[in-house]
């Protein structure tokens, strides 16, 4: 237990913002909320820029129509919202839904699962490109492109809220969060921002517009799906595990996160390794 006898002076002080924005009345504006809204709508702003830049398609065929993405944006959007909060039911606190079932509708008080999310939005772009007869790897590809940022921002505002932080530590840059116990912490919600956000959004932007990886579809999606694998993976050993859960099979570093993440590097190394380029169309003799 020594190494939680942590000194005052080695930590951080906390910012102490309000997470609510703005309040009137009973309607209130959390930076929680916003942090969804403007990955949401980025998301699909960057996309719309990728599917309208001719050099990143073989023979410079667009793949789909902007309008596309003008729909999909509301079919993401439930995809999210819906996957994020039955994946946090289903994966994080079933026995108290099971016990309290109307507080599953009870989104205000926080709750959502990335990887549920992330399944909510594939079940999402599989109906919707069926519907509209586009590549549904391509459609993946493009709004994965742009998720990290959506995903960085979420993670800032999860800082601000004071939740999901850190193990005990004493390194420099430790923070004593106010609802976190008598113990500096890892600022893990910062780190998870830095690599799942910034990090990986850099990585794909590199593969998308030096190496050209939207002519192999899947790569991308492949990419974006194994990257935020194995960055979730790393933050996990030093953030702490959702109390109800705990460490998981009798250890002291296994993970629901590791768990849920573990498939998901293998499942983007797959799509990497197996993503084909596609066929350029014979030159004109």
């Amino acid at each position: 237990m020594s190494e939680y006898f942590l000194l005052p002076l080695a930590s951080l002080p906390f910012p102490n913002i309000n997470p609510v924005i703005v309040q009137i009345g009973p309607l209130a504006v959390h930076w929680y909320g916003v942090g969804y809204i403007v990955g949401i709508l980025f998301a699909w702003w960057y996309a719309k820029r990728l599917v309208t830049t001719p050099r990143l398609w073989p023979d410079g065929n667009l793949p789909m129509k902007p309008e596309d993405l003008d729909d999909f944006i509301v079919w993401a959007a439930i995809g999210v919202v819906l996957g994020g909060r039955t994946g946090y039911v289903l994966f994080y606190d079933l026995p108290r839904y099971i016990a309290h079932p109307l507080d599953i509708f009870a989104v205000w008080q926080g709750g959502m699962s990335f990887h549920g999310g992330l399944l909510g939005v594939i079940l999402a772009m599989t109906l919707f490109s069926f519907n509209r007869k586009i590549r549904t790897w391509t459609l993946f590809d493009v709004v994965a492109a742009g998720v990290p940022v959506g995903l960085g921002l979420v993670r800032v505002a999860n800082f601000i809220n004071s939740e999901l932080w850190g193990r005990p530590s004493n390194v420099p840059w430790a923070i004593e969060f106010p609802n976190g116990g008598p113990f500096t912490r890892h600022p893990s919600q910062l780190y998870e921002a830095l690599l799942e956000g910034l990090v990986l959004f850099l990585v794909l932007r590199f593969l998308t517009h030096s190496r050209l990886k939207l002519k192999t579809p899947r790569f991308v999606g492949g990419a974006f799906i194994c990257g935020y694998g194995l960055s979730r993976i790393f933050v996990e050993f030093f953030r702490e595990p959702d109390q109800q859960l705990g460490y998981l099979l009798g250890t002291n570093w296994l993970t629901m996160g590791m768990i849920l993440s573990s498939p998901m590097v293998l499942a983007g190394i797959w799509a990497m390794a197996t993503a084909k380029p596609l066929a350029q169309q014979p030159q004109a003799a």
